[in-house]
């Protein structure tokens, strides 16, 4: 007897006439064959996957990747649009030669230091020789 090709009834099982479920409710596990609910995704007696998850719409647009940098950086000076800037030669040379007299600080722009410088005589020749050496370390022009 061949009972592979038995046909399959399109009514309601006989088990299932007793619970009151129809078979259009329910179906059939690809992997056991057990009997799970028609909108199940995963078998509840294997726990395989039996159907596709359902993608929504927004995943199946393309994802756009923009990488490009527009920002640009404008705190380069540090001077905030009210300084000029000073050439460094200009004011090794002033330090060089009337540093005692301050002359390179009023270059500067620092008044109070110029003053300082003048009636000190450069503090003494000390802050003198101490600007002559920072003035060579500092980028040209400065702020």
């Amino acid at each position: 007897m061949d009972d592979m090709n038995v046909p399959i009834p399109n009514g309601p099982l006989p088990e299932d006439k007793e619970k009151n479920v129809e078979t259009s409710d329910i179906r059939f596990c690809k992997f056991c064959g057990s009997k799970i609910p028609k909108d199940a995704v995963i078998c509840t007696s294997c726990g395989r996957q039996v159907e596709e998850l359902k993608v929504s719409s927004s995943v199946s647009q393309p994802i756009i990747i923009n990488n490009t940098n527009t920002n640009t950086n404008n705190n380069n000076n540090n001077t905030g649009g009210y300084v000029n800037p000073k050439n460094k030669w200009v004011a090794l040379i002033l330090c060089f030669f009337f540093g005692c007299l301050g002359i390179h600080k009023f270059y500067e722009g620092k008044i109070l230091l110029g003053i300082i410088y003048l009636l000190t005589m450069g503090i003494c020749g000390i802050g003198v020789f101490i600007d002559f050496i920072v003035l060579l370390f500092k980028p040209n022009p400065y702020y």
